[in-house]
């Protein structure tokens, strides 16, 4: 399985990161917000690079945010193959994605908690975040589709551990056995 969540994890978040970016790009027009350069900040102190790298930041923004995005595609995938999928899975994901962002900005002191950031600049964050998220996560539960059972398939015969009398309780289910 983890061959598996592995290239199909860097398809799919790379899938995500392209439409995220033509979104972001698509915003920026409208709004006139200007391009972040976070990504790179953060990639040159977790890197060790000379902060403020000059030409060096395009394309280093570039690496951060498809790489990131990448990566994280293998976790959307691992949960896709263990049959977690769906529009509620690919909203747990973009929590995931969020949160990711924040521990890395955060802990190399280049960013600063949402609490403190003007609203629109949160609000577009969580925005292309969550399309980001739900584009991976299409493109995750597709792969994932093709190579074996998933939500409401898993039949206990076929899953080593599984257990029918483990999980939710049905309605017909009696007590006190």
């Amino acid at each position: 399985m983890m061959k598996r969540a592995l290239w199909q994890g860097l398809v799919a978040g790379g899938v995500g990161a392209v439409v995220m970016t033509l979104g972001e790009k698509a915003e920026q027009n409208v709004t006139g917000r200007p391009d972040s350069h976070v990504p790179a900040r953060v990639l040159e102190r977790l890197t060790g690079l000379p902060e403020g790298s000059g030409g060096r930041s395009l394309p280093l923004n570039q690496v951060m945010h498809f790489g990131q995005a990448a990566l994280l595609g293998v976790l959307r995938s691992a949960m896709s193959l263990a049959g977690v999928r769906g529009p509620v899975a690919s909203a747990q994901f973009t929590v995931v994605r969020l949160t990711c962002d924040q521990i890395l900005e955060n802990a190399t002191g280049v960013g600063a908690p949402p609490a403190t950031w003007p609203r629109g600049e949160l609000l577009w964050d969580v925005v292309h975040k969550t399309v980001y998220a739900f584009a991976t996560g299409l493109v995750a539960d597709a792969l994932a589709a093709r190579g074996g059972p998933g939500p409401g398939q898993l039949h206990a015969a076929r899953r080593p551990g599984r257990h029918g009398d483990v999980g939710p309780v049905s309605r017909d289910a009696s007590f006190g056995r």
